[in-house]
């Protein structure tokens, strides 16, 4: 997997502790313990990354392991290697067959101000996913 052009990068042999936070996309393949803050930004988690922080972002794309609470402003996808142990709480999710969750989802109102039944909340990623 490539980063997408102007990403910011943090390689997989890089081990980041406290706060990260930044105005610009990034694509993660080490390890961070703390908090990544990017609320107008991409975050990718590669394949091989460590993410043991509660995350905020716009935008969520998940390869690797993340433990901690994932807040997205927009979308959250996650990759058939994505493993997530944390809640959700997301615009829009996106889960492909493989990736496995073990929190609760949350998926807030979109822009359009129609509220989604409570009852929804899994209907369109319960068969693509393990969620315990």
């Amino acid at each position: 997997m490539k980063p997408a052009e102007g990403s910011t990068v943090i390689g997989r042999s890089v081990t980041i502790r406290g706060e990260l936070s930044g105005k610009e996309d990034l694509y993660m393949d080490g390890t961070v313990e703390g908090t990544i803050t990017l609320p107008d930004s991409r975050l990718t988690v590669g394949p091989n990354a460590r993410v043991l922080a509660d995350v905020n972002a716009h935008d969520v794309v998940i390869y690797g392991f993340v433990e901690g609470n994932i807040r997205s402003g927009g979308r959250i996808e996650l990759r058939s290697s994505a493993v997530v142990k944390g809640d959700i709480f997301a615009e829009r999710l996106s889960i492909e067959e493989n990736a496995s969750i073990k929190g609760r989802v949350e998926l807030l109102e979109v822009a359009t101000g129609q509220d989604r039944p409570a009852g929804d909340l899994f209907a369109a990623t319960t068969p693509a996913s393990t969620v315990a």
